[in-house]
């Protein structure tokens, strides 16, 4: 076996659990939904067969092709999701100057459709799991929805103690899972194997010919076999394409397309067991283990959305699109891992509610999809900017156009779920999107006022010379958001106080567009004059910032760092709303709310508070 091929097991494994939770409990409701009394297919043998070969080439155009062979060579230095295709598909150089509006716009509504997931997922897939008691005994179907508020409650307030812990279960559990797919697919093939005819495509043509209302409706139940799609991607950076292409090709693919062939045999065999296909395949005496073993699988499944939620905050944060918020790191390298208490219990209410408000999870695949297919559209018109400057337009356009096929076809699909809950992740995502653009532009907007407050370097430093203040002992830094000209809080600290330290740092944060900076590239330190420098800290936006190692690693012939002698300020504007142009009053106003519940910078920076100065100014926006 090859080095690479050693090195790539132990990461595949893993991938099993976090990656593939999502696609890997679909089984459990998307095929029995396809064939739902109320508005679903009759479960003739043309509709199986029919919804067979949709189910096995969405799985092979949409996963295969479209994330396994074209979306995962766009990484941005190896780290995938949205966030990075929106950064990959942005000009570079020069022409950033004019990029266009609408690549920031799909960017972040598509970010924010991923927190609608983040609630459903969850929702969903423990609905489904825990239903399978029903299927055994009438009489457990009013536990379903106590028993999954339940084991919601218990996923969300385990998150704060990270994955890391919990990680090297994952992926055992899920092969453990994977394996009893197959098993019982196998089985029932066998009773029937005339359904492997189904990789026939002609199949599902006949279908959406023969039904075209009914089968287009259906699509958007079969478009639920895909849906974790998008967690390929955006788990690139933690396990690498080769690894999730071996977990895809060597154990999911096969095990998650013979289970729905085995689902579709046994329908041919009983068609009354199409409304709980899955629970059905299971003799009798293993309902319940398997009932167990399914919502094991629905946790991690969840497990893997939320945290993913957890990254994209964090990531907003990193470049911009969001406040600064609490967030907890649970990995010694302090990179992406992370838990953002606020978004975790914000998750769990919406997920309550979910269940509470849709009580099945028949009910909630009509929310589930909007959400997905939208996202995934989005995907793959990023991706065609991405690869058109890569590869040419014309080869990057024929092979969007044929994804887009099926993107477009799943989403039309779904939108006729809109009056039936697919309203509630757009609203949701709304909602979202209001925020992550308010904050952006009201940012821009403040550093905008506040440019008009900071003084020119020469000047302020002539003004210095002509007027000399007195030295005191010890060292201040003052933070700045622009890495020029001199900070507002340094030039009021000398105005209020008429002193400067001995030494005298001006220090700013610079977030690059790319997810990681390496440490040599970490540090820039320029003397203004003696006593007094500028250093910008160079950070990813999948990095968190460290003022006082920033400031140890400094040659100590250029600077010295002693906490203790240390003063760091920092500026906390009071935001006022007027009628000038730049936003409207209503989002001034929902910027101005946002800023005053932002995150302390000492806590953000990581900078001691009981060594920290705060010095406000009025801003008008």
């Amino acid at each position: 076996m090859s080095k690479s091929a050693t090195r790539s097991a132990p990461l595949a494994l893993l991938a099993l659990g976090v990656v593939f939770g999502d696609i890997g409990t679909s089984p459990l409701y998307a095929f029995r939904m396809c064939f739902d009394p109320d508005g679903g297919l009759s479960p003739d043998r043309a509709a199986v067969m029919g919804v067979l070969a949709l189910v096995f080439w969405s799985l092979t155009v949409v996963v295969s092709l479209k994330y396994l062979a074209y979306l995962l060579r766009a990484d941005l230095y190896g780290e995938g999701g949205i966030l990075a295709l929106m950064t990959l598909a942005k000009p570079s150089g020069e022409a950033r100057r004019t990029q266009p509006v609408f690549v920031f716009v799909l960017g972040i509504f598509g970010a924010a459709l991923l927190y609608g997931d983040g609630m459903i997922t969850p929702a969903i897939s423990v609905l489904s799991a825990v239903e399978g008691l029903a299927v055994g005994t009438a009489e457990l179907g009013s536990f379903v929805i106590p028993i999954t508020l339940g084991i919601l409650f218990g996923i969300f307030v385990v998150q704060r103690h990270g994955t890391e812990r919990m990680g090297q279960f994952f992926g055992p559990v899920m092969l453990a899972w994977f394996f009893v797919l197959f098993a019982l697919g196998v089985r029932w093939i066998f009773e029937a194997p005339e359904v492997l005819l189904a990789v026939d495509p002609r199949y599902a043509i006949e279908l959406l010919a023969e039904h075209p209302e009914r089968a287009f409706r259906v699509l958007g139940f079969v478009f639920l076999v895909v849906t974790g799609g998008e967690a390929l991607y955006a788990d690139l950076g933690h396990f690498g394409t080769r690894s999730i292409r071996v977990a895809w090709f060597a154990v999911v693919f096969p095990a998650v397309a013979v289970n729905y062939f085995g689902q579709g045999a046994l329908v041919l065999h009983d068609p009354a067991a199409a409304h709980h296909s899955f629970y059905a395949m299971v003799p009798g005496w293993a309902l319940y283990p398997m009932v167990a073993l399914a919502t094991g699988a629905a946790i991690i499944a969840s497990q893997a959305v939320i945290s993913g939620a957890f990254s994209l905050t964090f990531q907003a944060i990193r470049l911009g699109y969001a406040p600064r918020i609490d967030m907890r790191h649970y990995a010694e390298d302090g990179e992406g891992r992370v838990y953002v208490p606020w978004v975790n219990w914000a998750l769990f209410s919406m997920s309550a509610v979910l269940v509470l408000g849709f009580g099945s999870s028949t009910a909630l695949a009509g929310a589930y999809g909007v959400a997905v297919s939208t996202t995934m559209v989005i995907t793959t018109v990023l991706a065609w900017i991405v690869f058109g400057r890569r590869w040419g337009w014309v080869p990057a356009t024929a092979i969007s156009a044929a994804l887009l096929v099926f993107d477009l076809s799943f989403l039309f699909s779904n939108l006729g779920k809109i009056l039936e809950g697919g309203w509630f992740p757009l609203v949701v995502s709304l909602v979202v999107f209001g925020v992550l653009t308010t904050w952006a532009k009201g940012r821009k907007l403040e550093l905008e006022r506040i440019g008009a407050l900071q003084q020119d370097e020469n000047q302020w430093l002539e003004q210095l010379d002509e007027d000399p203040p007195a030295r005191v002992s010890g060292t201040a830094v003052f933070f700045d958001a622009k890495p020029t000209g001199i900070p507002r809080t340094l030039a009021r600290n000398l105005i209020h106080n008429r002193v400067l330290h001995e030494t005298v740092v001006i220090f700013s944060v610079v977030t690059e567009r790319i997810p990681r900076v390496p440490a040599d590239r970490r540090t820039e330190v320029t003397s203004i004059r003696p006593g007094m420098l500028r250093v910008k800290a160079h950070y990813g936006y999948m990095q968190t910032p460290h003022v006082p190692s920033v400031l140890r690693g400094i040659d100590d012939a250029v600077f010295e760092y002693d906490q203790d002698s240390t003063t760091f300020f920092v500026g906390a504007d009071e935001l006022i709303v007027t009628t000038a142009r730049g936003m409207t009053r209503w989002r001034k106003r929902l910027f101005a709310f946002l800023s005053r519940n932002a995150l302390d910078a000492t806590v953000a920076y990581r900078v001691p508070a009981d060594r920290t100065i705060t010095l406000g100014v009025r801003v008008k926006l």
